[in-house]
Parts: structure tokens; sequence; C-alpha cells
């Protein structure tokens, strides 16, 4: 069990009040907050070791880069890939999402096809759009249901021979669906197909094996665990990481430059051009320890216990329709209460303290199925409380009220 009442010290951020209200934070699902134990490794930083890296002989930039590579060997452990060097660093999901695009760019060719699902953020439309513009390929759409599933039935008949890619996310962050992605990773294999799982709202509630999910690539953002902004890593398999081509041309990620050629460097630095997010790598990695030291399966259980209680409690309130009902789910609730604009609630529960995401979540087509503008998103996180939620609900009867 979690001693959550000793956690909440850690963030001090929990300690402040928003108009006048002591803070209530439900938009875990956009960025959860950070600890002081990972506030402390970032001032550290720039207080005595502030120095860019991999090719300073001085001290400083030998200490600075023993730091990041160890926080890229803290990674590769937490994700239990084989080699750090399959580790890549990125300034987030979205970022890692475009690097395997741009890659594939030169891979495929008119006549392909490449899969994503219909619960996918923007992130993971978008690239490969872009992609299909780019090649020629086709894209083709996993459908899902009114619970918020996708319907596997129909993935099996979109995968054929010509299928070369297959983009799902891990978790919904509209929903909070669980995908089975170690399904959809198996089936897509059995035709080839490489298989990129977007992570970003799953590594906060779970821990991927990467080696036992047999995932071609996998990606995430440290501000979702804990960690900074502006940083995440990209997984990918040796193989596939040595297939495709630089991202970004510039320092770091060369061997040898002449006006006439230039060789690329070996892994991971062929993808990481450029001076890093040097302090948000090393910060990415304390934040990885904070979390395994509170424990994913402690935070799964607890988490879980807050989805139950909240919405138990949400149900009880007229003219409450939640969105996302799937039976393998995590700590996201989103709903309307009637004909109420959610962003209408979103302002009058912020008066309150309360913060929580009001629209469509970057995930417009889940939107445009549900035939609705948007949702309230109260998203958990294992610093949250029932008596937080308690509040919650008492605040959002207030509201309701001052709106009908």
């Amino acid at each position: 069990m979690l001693d959550v009442q000793n956690i909440r010290k850690d963030f001090p951020i929990l300690n402040r009040t928003v108009n006048g209200k002591p803070l209530i934070y439900f938009d875990n699902a956009a960025t959860s907050q950070t600890p002081q134990q990972v506030i402390d490794v970032i001032v550290d930083y720039y207080t005595n070791y502030n120095a860019n890296i991999h090719r300073g002989v001085h001290s400083l930039s030998q200490e600075a880069t023993d730091a990041y590579e160890q926080a890229r060997v803290k990674i590769q452990k937490h994700f239990n890939a084989k080699h750090s060097h399959e580790i890549i660093y990125t300034s987030g999901t979205t970022h890692g999402i475009n690097l395997v695009a741009n890659g594939f760019s030169s891979l495929l060719k008119k006549g392909d096809e490449i899969i994503v699902s219909a619960l996918e953020h923007h992130s993971n439309i978008v690239p490969w759009q872009m992609l299909c513009e780019r090649t020629g390929a086709s894209l083709k759409v996993i459908p899902m249901n009114e619970n918020g599933e996708l319907i596997l039935s129909e993935f099996d008949a979109l995968l054929n021979d010509n299928t070369k890619l297959v983009f799902v996310n891990h978790i919904s962050n509209a929903l909070g669906t669980i995908n089975p992605i170690e399904y959809i990773i198996e089936k897509a294999h059995q035709f080839g197909a490489a298989v990129l799982v977007d992570g970003a709202q799953s590594c906060p509630h779970i821990k991927p094996d990467v080696q036992a999910l047999d995932v071609d690539f996998y990606v995430c953002s440290a501000h979702k665990l804990c960690g900074p902004t502006g940083v995440g890593t990209l997984y990918g398999k040796e193989a596939w990481l040595n297939k495709l081509p630089p991202y970004q041309g510039g320092g770091e990620m060369i061997a040898e430059v002449s006006f006439e050629k230039t060789t690329y460097a070996a892994l991971p630095h062929k993808f990481e051009a450029g001076t890093p997010n040097i302090c948000g790598g090393i910060a990415f990695g304390a934040a990885i320890d904070y979390m395994n030291n509170i424990g994913f399966d402690n935070i799964a259980q607890y988490e879980h216990d807050l989805l139950e209680y909240g919405t138990e409690q949400l149900l009880k309130i007229e003219g409450v329709k939640i969105y996302g009902t799937a039976k393998e789910k995590t700590s996201v609730i989103s709903f309307n209460v009637g004909n109420i604009h959610p962003y209408d609630i979103g302002t009058i529960l912020d008066k309150m303290g309360i913060a929580v995401r009001t629209g469509h979540h970057c995930a417009q087509p889940i939107m445009d199925f549900y035939n609705i503008p948007g949702t309230v998103r109260a998203s958990f996180m294992f610093y949250n409380t029932k008596a937080e939620i308690d509040s919650f609900i008492s605040a959002l009867k207030k509201a309701i009220m001052m709106l009908s």
C-alpha cells in the first residue's frame, strides 16, 4: 500500500492554492507534477556541472556526459531494452514518432499500407498522413466501438501482405482505454509489419517490457512520468534503427565530415544531432528512479481504486455520461453533463481550485465518433486522493447548478 500523504510531501506544487482554494490537480494525462527529488537534480546540474557533453575533455563535460549516459542506462533497464544504444533521446513522444515516420519515407512505396487505430492522439495520426502523402502509401484505420475499445476482428481483416507498419497507442489519452498491444504486435508480425506503440499515456501507470512485447518501436515523454518537459525517448530494435536514415543532420550524429562525403555515427548518436536537453535527460533518469522506488504494481493498484471510486461517485450525478467504458482501463474519466459545454464546467471548476482538461484532447476523431465537441477529463495519479475526488464531486455539483 502507498503512503499517499507522505508521497504528497514530495510535490511542492500540491501545497499551493488556486483562486484562494487548495489545488486539486486532475490534469495528469496532460502532464504530471514533479517531485522535489527530481527538481533537486535539475538544480544540481545547473549549479554544479552545467557543460556540453561527449566532446569535452574538461571535468565538467565529463561529469555531465557520465550523468547523461547513466540516465540512458536507467531508461534502458526500466524498459528492458537489450542495448542502451536502442534508447534514443528525443524532445518527447511527438519527436519520436516523427523520427520514425521520416525514416520510413525511404522504405515505403505506392501500394504499401499502414494502419493506425481510431483511438490515436493527433501526434500518432498526422505524421503518418504526411508519410502517406510523401510515399503514396495508404492509411487504414482500426475502428472502435461505443465502449472505446478497438474492434480486433476489423484489425485482423485490415492486415495483408501490403501492410508495412502498424501504429497504436498503449493507452488512450482521451478515454483511458488500455489497448491489447500484445495481440496487435503478434498479428502484425505475422505479416512482416513493424509496430510502433505510443506509450505517452501508459508509462506513468505501466512498466513496459519491450523485449517481452517484441515491439519494434516504443515512444514516451518524461513529463508524463514526473520528469521535466522537453525530453523523451524512442526505443527501437537495433536492426530497425540501423535501417532508418538519420532524422536531422548536424554535430554529434557524424563519424567523419568532408565536403565530398559525410559518414554517420553509430547508434544512438546517429539520431541525436546537436546539443541535447542534457539536464532533461539526467532528470528523466531521476524521475524513473523515483517512480520505481514507489513501485509500479503499487501505483497501478492505487490508481485503479481511484478510478473505481471516481467513476462510482460521478455516476451518482444526474445527467453525467462517461465516454470510455472499456474493460481494461487506466485512471482517466472523460465525461459530459447533459447539454452543458465541457469548457464551461472546466472554467467553473478552476475557480474552485480544481484543474481538469476540457476539449477534444488532441483526439478529434474520437469526439467525432461520439458526435460531441469534447469532454471534461479528470485524470488521476498516485499522489491524488479520494478526499480530492469528494471535493471535485462537490464542486462539480455546484457548477452544474450554476450552468443549468
